[in-house]
């Protein structure tokens, strides 16, 4: 296969691609989730949902918008990687060294977006 091609499959699911969203940019938007995995907004609905539902990320609202927290410390829920945290993941697959949006709720970070008000 040709360096221009990409094959028509991918290693991570759309899961793993809405949590580096949302590890990169903690106050996404659900429609600019779903553009840049290149899945519809409610199909990011779905998979945020099902993230927080299993705890590896937290939501809080501000306003408007909603500011997401990850929970890195968590194990990968897959058989093979499972000794692993979700914050050596997001780590090893974030090509851009962008750091990792902790729980802000736990954190004690929550702080208005900007042009949220």
């Amino acid at each position: 296969m040709s360096a221009d091609r990409s094959p028509p499959w991918s290693f991570l699911t759309n899961h793993a691609h809405v949590l580096l969203c949302i590890a990169r940019d903690p106050g996404i938007r659900l429609r600019d989730i779903g553009d840049t995995v290149g899945i519809t907004e409610r199909a990011a609905h779905r998979i945020v949902g099902e993230l927080a539902a299993a705890g590896y990320i937290s939501r809080q609202r501000i306003g408007r918008r909603n500011r997401y927290g990850i929970q890195p410390d968590l194990p990968i829920p897959d058989r093979l990687p499972r000794a692993q945290r979700l914050g050596d993941l997001l780590a090893l697959i974030d090509d851009r060294g962008a750091p990792m949006a902790a729980d802000p709720a736990a954190a004690g970070q929550l702080s208005e977006p900007a042009g949220s008000t």
